[in-house]
């Protein structure tokens, strides 16, 4: 196991993870040619399997690989770029031990990085970091490697430094120069340092020391005590610290052209974590915590992180984090009442190709077929129990009413709504009873128009469509007390629930939308009715009265009640929990929240004005303005609500030349005459169905 890494790419989009994705697959001899992502033969690389994604030169799905280097197997997965399918990275990284997050050597650190850092932190992944496109005009490692330390707080290592203009890369720990020659970079040949840059490399040497000094006290006795620190003493240093998360090792190259990738993948061998060395947990039945062990004699777990549609049906790719699986094995989905399930399949993925192997052990990531399973369920051994952390999943923010274009073709419709709602977890539909419109939502508008592409080619079904609605949320904005009594007597026996507490926001950054708290003394609420309490107090928290937006930032604290020995019921305290949350949201000043977008734009810097006079038309507040290379950049929070027909706008006001990105920030309040508008227009349309 000590020779295994999980590792996966991520970075902004059009940052070149797929074109690297490319050159380690040939590198390692799993692939023997090379095709670009937009490459004029029309093959398109390897990781972009789907036709959709060789069409617009974007990767759509996470794809995964196996691969060989220097004796060291690799599980390497290609995640996307755009925000838009950001749920691929998240269940990527959920299940890897390590990752390569790239970066482009001029844009630097931009939205996106900073999205997919956060995701590495929130699961505790270490990463190198990679500048790629060296080679362009204005590339400048340094620069990207501060904006590496100020914009996320990273603790960067730099290990190369370039020669010329990227002939070829100096590593600071060997000083030694390495040239990539051969039609496709494949031959590494070691030379001298150019006499003009040793002097450089001496110094930059040293600076790395001095870093790395910082984070190990060997180290940094031999710096003070001015003895030679040795490669192998830094190495260990380096992996020390890239595996405690307290600094970063940063590598550069061009994927493009060739150079710099071998170097990154000893990197890759030298400094990323082996399985046992990440810490894995999970729960046993009774809710307790415990560590997992990368240990193939041990029980089986595993992860389900991902479901996809096969030629052989549905396809489950599996993390195993304990024990073995293989083919005929019994297996138990714990998040099911383990429910048991034979392995009839297991194979390997090398994009969209199978390789069936017999067996698999801790440390694997593998796929396989005729598993009836969710997302984030945990497999087991028969005679084991464990359910492991669920997968963050982001709201959706933007919605769309949708139908099939044409009678009779209803059914494929359905199926292809119910195989991507289970496929992706951030693609969200239901039936709309009161407009009969089946609605589909998402996180964004390139993520929906994917989904419609794809019903249209795969399932041969035209999909009309509405105009896009955005998800909108109401809140409370004070601390309300209830006290409700539901009584009701028709005969034989009643109804009778008391319930009294309070209703108050919760904190802006709240993860969880709803929070219920049972503060009850002395069993005035009987505990086996606090479930139905519960129940009643989410239902009405579904629908709100000024929009009919669900209602979001609310703990309800349950203090005090009174039950019936007789007329008391479930059913009763659910109504009497519904009823008095009504009551009391109509008191706390309910008001409307919209999602925020995090944009940013990019145009020659002669547009400047108008850049920012469009951001400011649409009530966004720009945050910050940066120039490089004759490039403005600017970063602001923009209502989704406003970005609507802001793709046309800024090419249209700069001939072409601009261009924007954009992902979910946070929910923030409506002002006053825009939730007036909604609500007046709510308002109207129920009137009209009545």
């Amino acid at each position: 196991m000590r020779n295994v890494r999980n590792l996966g790419i991520s970075a902004h989009i059009d940052s070149g993870k797929t074109t690297l994705s490319e050159r380690i697959l040939f590198y390692t001899g799993k692939i023997h040619a090379i095709h670009e992502v937009n490459g004029k033969d029309g093959v398109g690389a390897t990781m972009d399997s789907m036709e959709l994604e060789r069409e617009k030169g974007i990767s759509i799905q996470a794809a995964a690989s196996y691969c060989l280097w220097k004796d060291c197997a690799i599980n390497l997965i290609d995640t996307p770029g755009h925000v838009d399918f950001t749920i691929e990275v998240e269940r990527s990284l959920r299940v890897l031990d390590g990752a390569i997050l790239v970066l482009d050597s001029v844009a630097g650190v931009q939205s996106q990085s900073l999205t997919v850092d956060r995701q590495m932190r929130r699961h505790g992944v270490p990463r190198l970091v990679f500048i790629n496109k060296m080679d362009k005009p204005g590339a400048d490692c340094w620069r990207v490697t501060l904006m590496l330390q100020e914009k996320l707080g990273h603790h960067p290592l730099s290990l190369q430094m370039p020669v010329g203009r990227f002939e070829g890369v100096i590593d600071l720990l060997t000083l030694k120069a390495y040239a990539f020659d051969g039609e496709n970079g494949e031959i590494v040949r070691e030379e001298e340092i150019p006499e003009e840059l040793q002097a450089e490399a001496r110094e930059r040497r040293l600076g790395l020391i001095e870093r790395v000094a910082e984070l190990d006290d060997d180290v940094a006795h031999a710096f003070i005590a001015n003895r030679p620190v040795t490669v192998p003493q830094l190495k260990r240093a380096i992996r020390t610290a890239c595996l405690n998360h307290r600094a970063t090792p940063v590598f550069i190259g061009s994927a493009y052209h060739n150079i710099g990738i071998q170097l990154l993948l000893d990197g890759v061998i030298d400094y990323l974590p082996e399985p046992e060395e990440k810490l894995n947990t999970a729960f046993d039945r009774n809710g307790h915590e415990f560590e997992l062990e990368s240990n193939p004699d041990k029980p089986l777990a595993a992860l389900a992180f991902k479901l996809q549609d096969g030629r052989f049906g549905q396809l489950t790719y599996l993390r195993l984090y304990q024990g073995r699986l293989s083919k005929g094995d019994v297996i138990a989905n714990c998040n099911h009442h383990s429910r048991r399930t034979k392995v009839s399949r297991l194979v390997r993925m090398h994009a969209d190709e199978m390789e069936a192997i017999a067996a698999a052990q801790a440390g694997d990531i593998v796929a396989l077929f005729g598993v009836d399973c969710s997302t984030g369920d945990t497999f087991t051994s028969e005679d084991f129990f464990c359910t492991m952390t669920p997968l963050h999943v982001p709201e959706p923010v933007i919605s769309l009413a949708v139908a099939p274009a044409t009678r009779g073709s209803e059914e494929n419709f359905s199926k292809a709504i119910n195989r991507f709602v289970k496929e992706d977890p951030t693609l969200g539909a239901r039936f709309d009873e009161e407009s009969g419109s089946m609605i589909l939502s998402g996180m964004g508008e390139l993520h929906l128009d994917i989904y419609l592409e794809r019903i249209r080619r795969e399932y041969n079904c035209a999909v009309s469509v509405g105009a896009p609605k955005v998800a909108y949320r109401e809140t409370i904005t004070r601390k309300v007390e209830f006290a409700y009594t539901h009584k009701k007597q028709t005969g034989g026996r009643g109804q009778f629930a008391k319930i009294m507490g309070y209703i108050e926001p919760l904190p802006p950054d709240t993860v969880e939308p709803f929070e219920f708290v049972d503060d009850t003394r002395g069993g005035a609420i009987p505990s086996q009715f606090m479930p139905a309490c519960e129940r009643g107090f989410r239902d009405a928290t579904r629908k709100g009265s000024l929009i009919g937006a669900p209602i979001v930032r609310v703990r309800v604290v349950l203090d005090n009640g009174q039950s019936h020995p007789v007329d008391s019921s479930e059913i009763a305290f659910t109504t009497a929990a519904v009823m008095a949350f009504r009551e009391a949201y109509a008191k706390a000043a309910p008001a409307l929240l919209q999602p925020i977008m995090i944009v940013e734009a990019t145009a020659p810097v002669d547009y400047r004005g108008v850049l920012l006079a469009q951001l400011n038309r649409r009530a966004g507040v720009v945050v910050s303005t940066d120039v490089h290379e004759a490039i403005v950049e600017a970063r602001a929070f923009v209502p989704l609500a406003r970005m609507f027909g802001f793709s046309t706008d800024l090419r249209s006001c700069t001939q072409g030349k601009g261009e924007f990105t954009m992902e979910f920030a946070r929910y923030s309040m409506v002002g006053r005459a825009d939730a007036e508008d909604l609500i007046a227009e709510y308002r109207n349309a129920e009137a009209k169905k009545r």
